[in-house]
């Protein structure tokens, strides 16, 4: 019973980070229809600014409790980066895919040599952060008390972003957006600015999830790409363009990789590419994806 409440505990924790990159995709894909290679290198991105702001806040005498709020601000601010990077892609709406795959893979590239050349090739930890709020007890299992409110963070943005798109008159504008650009447009909406926000909050979703998740392990130029693959596994699962989808996915990839490190450690990735191969085969749009006529 013990084992199995410490695999679900370290499937959720690690589902809660995976299901804000993963968010910040099916957002962009659901409005502006572009594929973004490049949410690996965001969620890396907020890792190592997040190490820098914390540096910061350790020099300004900050209390050790502060720094997961001093966390989530710091990948809120650098995920404005998003910004530029929209007016980049703006010169590929509506063009063929493989241009918007060309181009983020692209942005994947180039960030890579900007953590080199600002962080350096040495892998960067923090673990300041990890231990500062201690451990809690959940049934039975001793748990550090960061995972858990990473969690309830994770759920908290969900939650949020649920009633920003459901209840606000700039969600809504944002769906028909993502219904129907012409027509939006047609009724005087501005779908430029309305892109610029969709990106950038996907990528504010991307880098809040690098920063939450490095106090936990560590800051290293593999980790955008690893976080790609296992962000498409989330899509491909859930559904591409779905939030639904994407929550399900995460919890999915999650607990399946929890899992297979508990049980047979060498199976961990390949336990998630299995879930992948069946989801394709029995429902090829996705748990909650719609299927393409």
């Amino acid at each position: 019973m013990t084992e199995l409440v410490d695999v679900v505990l370290g499937g959720t924790f690690h589902a809660a980070v995976l299901f804000l990159v993963a968010a910040g995709l099916q957002l962009v894909f659901g409005v502006q229809k572009i594929v973004n290679l490049a949410c690996g290198s965001f969620y890396a991105l907020g890792a190592y600014f997040g190490i820098t702001a914390v540096g910061m806040a350790i020099k300004l005498g900050m209390p050790p409790v502060l720094f997961l709020p001093v966390l989530i601000v710091a990948g809120l601010a650098i995920g404005l980066v998003g910004l530029p990077i929209e007016r980049v892609l703006r010169t590929i709406y509506r063009r063929d895919e493989s241009y918007q795959l060309l181009i983020t893979f692209g942005f994947l590239l180039m960030f890579q040599d900007v953590f080199r050349f600002l962080w350096g090739a040495t892998p960067r930890t923090m673990d300041n952060v990890y231990l500062a709020y201690g451990t809690a007890h959940f049934l039975g299992v001793r748990v550090p008390t960061y995972n858990l409110l990473v969690i309830a963070a994770s759920l908290a943005i969900a939650v949020g972003l649920g009633l920003f798109l459901e209840r606000t008159k700039i969600g809504r504008i944002v769906r028909a957006t993502a219904e129907n650009r012409d027509m939006a447009e047609g009724l005087g909406v501005n779908a430029s600015k309305i892109f610029a926000l969709v990106f950038t909050v996907g990528c504010m979703l991307g880098t809040v999830g690098g920063a939450l998740v490095v106090p936990s392990s560590a800051a290293s130029l593999d980790m955008a790409v690893d976080l790609v693959v296992e962000s498409f596994a989330v899509v491909v699962i859930g559904g591409l363009g779905s939030m639904r989808g994407a929550l399900v996915g995460a919890l999915v990839v999650g607990l399946m990789r929890a899992a297979a490190i508990s049980l047979v450690p060498e199976m961990e990735m390949l336990s998630v590419y299995l879930v992948v191969v069946v989801v394709l085969i029995v429902r090829p749009a996705g748990l909650f994806g719609k299927a393409v006529a």
